[in-house]
């Protein structure tokens, strides 16, 4: 039978093959081979215009998909199969369609498709079926063609599908026409099954999904895909914080598995993307509208490694990068505004940080996401080009990169560093990104200065910059790249050579870059037979430079290098102070590293100072000062700095007699010529204080009379020579100190150079005072070091040895010595604040001044608690107390610690107590040991409470006040010592009327700082404006305001402006606070997610919380509007908390809800009123009248305060329609709103106020009454 319809077929005779096909059964048509398709695809035999050929067709089709899906077919055939019947599907009828299409999607809920082939005719058929206009059988009724193919996407939609086939099906709905809703129901189905399939499988269904969205449900498509891997990578970070997880039908994702699928996903995208630029800008506006609701969920690892990728070479870039740097900001803000206030971090226990997700995406990106990490590279530095603190070229930044980072910006800019940096150790190949941000520089090269050789190029070019770049960048780029110089040649010859340049230029800043770059040489290129560099203070990266620099230079020639370098130095001894500045302060660094060079920079540095030395033992002055300036015409130049020339010396004969000579070898010729030059020095230097002693300031030609002033050539002479004169005898003093043994001869040397130097001291003193000069309190920049004064203050206060009593003696019996002692010590500190450095020996070393504050610390504190200020005694000089000094360097300390050693605060706190020395640094606890520091500081500040008047110190009452600020930072939140510390400090603020404005000022601020960290201050500012209202009176004196007092600190001469003030100032934090709230609450109003009960259950927390704040601060507003504070900036400040309120208020009422609506009610009935009688005001009162004639003065905050009441009244009318409450019964509309005085009230008093003056007139001269109105006109100018 087939012979015969396949020859009927080729006769082309339709009339005898139809009769053939008619005549076959049902049976022997679906037995037909697959070669019959041809046949009955072009309707030869089966013409859809009879019944039969379509029951014929349908057998057919029906019998061809099983065949299709079954496998046993080529897969040519099977594509020629399906092209066949696709062609002729659009010619069956419409109930045939409907058929067909169910048969389909019986296929797909029984899960009986194997390749998804036959999908291609499903579309086909649905497609055809939405165009048919016949009524079509379902169920008991009829369906057009449209709604039909909708119940069967519904259908479809609704039942199970097979993992296998969900790529295949994705594919299938792009090719038929789809609703917007039929769309979005399909989109959902197919994210619902990621969950369901492997992990290999998602990004070939990503970006059928991706290729679906062109027709619409874009947000939805992302939202999907971004929640989906956000799940995962919270899944996976579980896993790695549990390994051993409960839950065993959770299999364990592989790490690297997930971080490959996500970055196929990404790329995945990125491409689709570069297509469809709207798919890229809905990314974008889905970002932006989450991250308002939920930061966690808007910016995952994914969700910003995806913006990254999409950010490298589109013209999204500029929008992206905003968006990033914006949210990295507000994240910082939001989370310094929550570690600030302990109300907000009980209703937001969990915080996003936003830095932790940028740094997890750049771990992530080192499972090969190069896409992600271009975009990471410009993302830092965007970051820190946005954020770096502003300097002009050469310059100092505003703000110093020592210590934490505090505002946001300076976190943000701290952040694109991190990013640049770990992102290099994850890809090597950046490094020629990173060359003009030296700390980050200086970081890579330690990190892998081998990898950086292959970019030696780029390096070598910077150099030949380096004469034109300031000497702060100069330096910070030498000493980045120190560790390279020594496994590259090349990059060390190149820098030879253009330090060699720069050593003659003209301009002053590329002589100083020479000398910078030949002293790090030196400091780096030891010769052999040096000591060893665990000396040394700096860590140079040693460890990671796997070369050693004597395999590729031998001793000689290393040797000849080091000596050249110092004859090029030499040269510049010769040239200007800053040069010769820079030569002392880095020689002995250079000894310390290179102690081989000893001889030669001992004798290149004995040679320099007998050019100014007398040797003549009876010669007054020792010193040839004149030597050391220039005159250039009319004025005078500093050109030999003598006294860091001799503070060189003393560093380096110290350290070599301690050192390098104790290590010597046997080799006699040099120990001979090293003892000769020593021997020099100590004779020198012994003669020069024997004289210097007996030198008056005749001597110096300088005297009490002599002009210092620095307008004239003769002051400014007068000047240098002063400075180098105190600044020799430091130098001289710290050198016999050291090497006095505790000689008492030695000890009165001290003491004679100590009283050269304080007379000149005095009198510059003295000159700066009568010239107004700011210096005119503070002594010069010390020579002495940060070692040697820890030392000096230990042996004078703390030294108890019975064998050094006598000499000791000398020194503690000089009060004024002893004020020095801790006035350097406070300056040495001061610098070490600013800079993060000390001068001297050792400054750059942290370790070394870690030690070094300890010690002084100990003293200080030791001395400050051992002898009250009140007991000791000032004598008749004018100056601060020893102990006031004492005082004031422990709270620099404590600051500099918190700022510079935060990481060490532990040690430091175990540092001084000494009960507990020996526990070890896991044992330490931060707030206990807080805690016992803080208790000797509230004991003196107790005993100052408690002194007499006359003996009451306000300076040592702020500066203590400060200290247990400060240290209260220090103490956990959540400890006992804290609940402590500020139920003593609530109990001094009760008990102690304090009138000194700036300690009541310095208490209540510290009162306010704790208690934001406890709880909500918002009942403490209520007794605090009660008491305020108390003390000054209500602003009708016919009422009497009700006796009460909270705090005893809130009296007539604090309550206003200091307790005012201070009062609205926390008052306006807490507004912020509210208003933040707010602006959370309406983000959560606005999430319609699946978590939308977690999330009203925190819109109801918030709204707690913002009712509780708001309905106190109302309270508090009711006490101060009806309070007479006096006119100025009291009644302003207070007239602007208002309009901000009212603003909050205005925003507050559009969020509607239920329990809101007390917060509204509460405000009109109980507050507004008052408000509107302070600004309406009668002139009931004489106070009433100056209030009245205050504000028409002075109306600036008036018209604010009355657009934000009119706009609060508008949506408070619409809030009272809405809720049907009546909430303006107690409003007070009115159409006038100037809220001036009342004009008929006003003229009567205006008639009393010209009555009294008539009868004034007759005592009254005509001059003061002609010159009234002109002092009027003054002010108002």
């Amino acid at each position: 039978m087939a012979q015969r319809i396949l020859a009927l077929a080729a006769e082309e005779v339709p009339e005898r093959l139809q009769e053939a096909l008619q005549s076959l059964g049902e049976g022997e048509v679906r037995r037909c081979p697959a070669g019959w398709v041809p046949l009955a695809g072009k309707g030869r035999g089966s013409p859809c215009s009879q019944p039969s050929g379509v029951l014929r067709r349908l057998q057919l089709y029906k019998h061809c998909v099983p065949l299709v899906e079954s496998g046993d077919l080529h897969l040519g055939k099977v594509s020629e199969i399906i092209g066949l019947l696709m062609l002729e599907a659009r010619q069956l009828p419409g109930h045939a369609l409907a058929e067909l299409a169910t048969l389909f999607v019986d296929v797909i809920k029984g899960g009986s498709l194997s390749n998804g082939k036959s999908l291609e005719l499903f579309s086909t058929v649905l497609t055809a079926l939405a165009s048919s206009k016949e009524s079509l059988a379902y169920g008991k009724g009829e369906l057009n063609g449209e709604e039909f193919k909708k119940q069967l996407i519904n259908t479809l939609c609704s039942s199970k599908w097979d993992p296998r086939s969900v790529i295949h099906l994705a594919n299938m709905f792009r090719d038929i026409p789809l609703l917007g809703e039929e769309l979005q129901f399909v989109v959902e189905k197919v994210l619902r099954m990621f969950s369901k399939l492997d992990l290999q499988e998602i990004p070939p269904l990503v970006y059928q999904l991706l290729l679906l969205s062109a027709k619409g449900s874009k947000k939805t498509v992302l939202e999907g895909i971004i929640s989906f891997f956000n799940q995962l990578d919270k899944r996976q970070k579980e896993e790695q914080r549990v390994p051993q997880s409960a839950d065993l039908e959770i299999a364990t994702m592989p790490l690297d598995q997930l971080r490959h699928v996500e970055g196929t996903v990404i790329l995945h995208i990125v491409s689709v993307i570069n297509l469809d630029q709207d798919l890229g800008e809905e990314l974008i506006r889905l970002l932006k509208t989450e991250q308002q609701k939920d930061p966690g969920r808007a910016l995952c690892p994914f969700s910003v490694a995806l913006l990254l990728s999409v950010a490298v070479k589109h013209r999204l870039q500029e929008q992206i990068f905003d968006f990033l740097k914006t949210s990295i900001t507000r994240s910082c803000k939001d989370l310094q505004f929550l570690q600030a206030s302990k109300f907000l971090q009980d209703l937001f226990p969990q915080q996003y940080d936003v830095t932790a997700v940028i740094l997890e995406v750049v771990k992530n990106s080192a499972f090969g996401w190069d896409h992600v990490t271009q975009g990471l590279v410009d993302l830092g530095f965007s970051l820190m080009e946005s954020y770096e603190p502003k300097k002009p070229f050469g310059g100092k930044a505003a703000d110093t990169s020592y210590g934490l980072s505090k505002t946001p910006a300076q976190q943000a800019c701290r952040l694109g560093a991190s990013i640049l940096l770990e992102t290099f150790k994850v890809v090597y190949q950046l490094l020629l990104l990173f060359f003009y941000f030296s700390d980050l520089l200086s970081n890579i090269v330690v990190s892998a200065p081998l990898v950086l050789q292959t970019s030696s190029s780029k390096v070598t070019e910077t150099f030949d910059n380096l004469s034109f770049l300031p000497i702060d960048t100069v330096q910070g780029l030498l000493r980045a790249v120190q560790p390279l110089l020594k496994v590259s040649m090349s990059v060390r010859d190149s820098l030879i050579l253009v330090l060699q340049k720069a050593i003659f230029s003209r301009q002053l800043d590329a002589r100083k870059a020479a000398v910078a770059g030949f002293l790090l040489l030196l400091r780096n290129f030891k010769v052999l037979g040096s000591l060893s560099s665990s000396q040394c203070s700096q860590a140079i990266g040693a460890t990671q430079v796997q070369a050693d620099v004597h395999a590729c230079y031998n001793s000689a020639a290393n040797e000849a290098f080091c000596l050249e370098i110092l004859g090029s130095l030499r040269r510049c001894l010769s040239q200007q102070a800053d040069v010769r500045l820079m030569l002392y302060e880095g020689f002995y660094d250079v000894l310390r590293r290179n102690s081989q060079l000893a001889s030669s920079i001992m004798e290149m540095l004995l040679s320099q100072i007998k050019q100014y030395y007398l040797p003549q033992p009876d010669l007054l002055p020792p010193l040839k000062l004149e030597g050391c300036i220039m005159a250039q015409g009319d004025q005078i130049f500093l050109q030999e700095p003598l006294a860091h020339l001799l503070c060189c010396i003393q560093h380096c004969l110290a350290w070599y007699k301690s050192t390098v000579h104790l290590c010597q070898g046997t080799e006699d010729d040099d120990e001979e010529e090293d003892v000769g030059f020593e021997q020099n020095f100590e004779e020198m230097l012994e003669s020069v204080t024997r004289r210097m002693i007996k030198s008056e300031l005749e001597d110096f030609e300088l005297d009490k009379s002599a002009d210092f002033s620095l307008s004239s050539g003769v002051g400014v002479k007068n000047n240098i020579y002063a400075i180098q004169v105190m600044g020799i005898c430091e130098v001289l003093i710290e050198y016999n100190f050291n090497i006095g043994n505790f000689s008492k001869n030695k000890f009165e040397d001290v003491l004679g150079l100590f009283t050269c130097y304080n007379k000149l001291s005095e009198i510059l003193k003295e000159k700066a005072g009568k010239n107004k000069s700011t210096l005119g309190n503070k002594i010069a920049r010390s020579f002495l070091s940060m070692g040697f004064v820890s030392t000096l203050l230990t042996a004078l206060f703390r030294d108890n040895a019975q064998s050094h009593e006598e000499s000791l003696a000398v020194l503690r019996s000089s009060t004024e010595f002893l004020r020095y002692a801790v006035s350097v010590a406070l300056q040495k500190v001061q610098q070490l604040e600013e800079t993060g450095q000390t001068d001297g020996p050792d400054g750059q070393n942290p370790e070394k001044m870690f030690q070094n504050l300890c010690k002084i610390t100990r003293v200080l504190l030791w001395r400050y608690t051992s002898i009250p200020t009140v007991v000791e005694e000032s004598g008749k000089k004018k100056g601060k107390s020893i102990s006031l000094l004492c005082l004031e360097g422990l709270l620099r300390i404590f600051n500099t610690v918190q700022q510079l050693y935060t990481a060490r605060i532990p040690q430091f706190l175990q540092a001084l107590d000494i009960t507990d020395g020996d526990a070890e640094e896991t044992d330490i606890n931060v707030t206990e040991k807080a805690a016992f520091q803080i208790r000797q500081f509230q004991r003196s500040l107790v005993n100052q409470f408690s002194s007499a008047e006359d003996d009451f110190n306000s300076k040592e009452t702020q500066s203590l006040i400060t200290v247990l600020s400060t240290l209260s930072k220090l103490l956990d939140p959540a400890s006992q010592q804290f609940l402590q510390f500020l139920t003593w400090t609530v109990k001094v603020c009760k008990e102690n009327a304090l009138e000194d404005i700036a300690c009541c000022k310095a208490l209540l601020s510290l009162l306010f700082s704790l208690h934001v960290l406890y709880k909500s201050p918002v009942s403490l500012l209520r007794e605090l404006a009660q008491d305020i209202h108390a003390c000054l009176g209500d602003i009708d004196q016919d009422v009497e305001v009700e006796s009460r007092s909270h705090f005893a600190i809130v009296n007539a001469k604090t309550a206003a402006p200091t307790v005012c003030l201070l009062l609205l100032g926390q008052v306006d934090k807490v507004l912020e606070e509210v208003d933040w709230l707010i602006k959370k609450l309406t983000s959560l109003g606005s999430d319609t997610s699946e978590d939308s009960s977690q999330a009203s259950d925190q819109t109801q927390a918030l709204e707690k919380g913002v009712i509780l704040q708001l309905g106190t601060l109302l309270t508090v507003y009711h006490e101060l509007v009806q309070t007479a504070l006096p006119a100025g900036s009291c009644v302003d400040t207070l007239l602007r908390s208002l309009s901000k309120t009212y603003a909050i208020l205005t925003s507050l009422i559009k969020h509607v809800s239920a329990a809101l609506l007390t917060v509204g009610w509460l405000g009109s009935k109980n507050f507004f009123p008052i408000c509107y009688s302070k600004l309406t005001v009668t002139p009931g009162s004489s106070y009433a009248q100056n209030w009245a004639a205050k504000v028409l003065r002075d109306t600036k905050p008036i018209p604010n305060l009355i657009f934000a009441i009119e706009q609060y009244e508008k949506f408070l009318i619409h809030l009272s329609k809405k809720s049907k409450v009546n909430l303006m019964q107690y409003m007070k509309l009115s159409t006038s709103r100037d809220f001036r005085i009342n004009a008929s009230m006003l003229d009567s008093v205006l008639q009393e106020h010209n009555t009294e003056d008539a009868e004034n007139d007759s005592t009254a001269e005509q001059t003061d009454e002609n010159q009234e109105p002109k002092k009027k006109r003054q002010r108002k100018k």
